[in-house]
């Protein structure tokens, strides 16, 4: 019985009574209220981000990619995740509309290659980890970042260059399980950026 009351409500967007000279509106919040299924949970638009208990310690490298949307969507993520610098290489452009408010936390470091980039930080203390597929890699699933870290991510087609792979400390892969045999570049490094986060909270 409560099933079909509650399909029947479901149905219904909203309902005008006549009453005498005027007429009263009950709304579809009203009406789910009245049949008893109000959700606990409501949408929060423009959620506060919370607060970090320090800066993260880790920052992004990039290679030269081919698409400008990848690396706004790299931009964007880095934004989100308090990530405060990202070193890109080469002659991409950040798209401000895909990266949205980013910018307004987020050092972009632009230099034409990779290698004295990896050497810099090497020297200024960071654990050098690429994103890649490669022999020696290991399961990201089981990696222990370090906390102060520079993540290397590759081209999308040509992944991290044999250059850059000989100043890496790590590498760390992602698992495929069906083809492609490989994620976009933006979402294997969200991937990686959320592992860190987990385990750097």
């Amino acid at each position: 019985m409560q099933a079909r009351g509650c399909a029947a409500i479901a149905g219904i967007a909203r309902v005008f009574f006549a009453w005498g000279i005027g007429v009263m509106l009950i709304s579809w919040d009203a009406l789910l209220v009245w049949g008893g299924v109000m959700s606990e949970f409501e949408h929060i638009r423009h959620k506060p981000a919370d607060a970090l208990p320090q800066p993260r310690e880790i920052v992004l490298v990039v290679a030269p990619l081919r698409s400008n949307v990848n690396l706004s969507r790299i931009a964007r993520l880095a934004g989100c995740a308090g990530i405060s610098r990202l070193y890109q290489c080469g002659p991409g452009k950040i798209d401000r509309e895909i990266a949205r408010d980013s910018l307004e936390v987020l050092q972009v470091v632009q230099r034409r290659t990779i290698e004295p980039v990896l050497e810099e930080l090497h020297r200024e203390g960071y654990w050098r980890v690429g994103l890649e597929q490669a022999t020696g890699a290991k399961c990201l699933f089981d990696y222990p970042f370090p906390e102060k870290v520079a993540l290397v991510i590759g081209n999308e087609r040509l992944g991290i260059e044999a250059g850059a792979l000989r100043l890496l400390d790590d590498v760390v892969e992602i698992p495929v399980y069906g083809k492609p045999l490989s994620y976009n570049v933006a979402t294997a490094t969200t991937m990686a950026v959320y592992e860190y986060m987990r385990q750097h909270r």
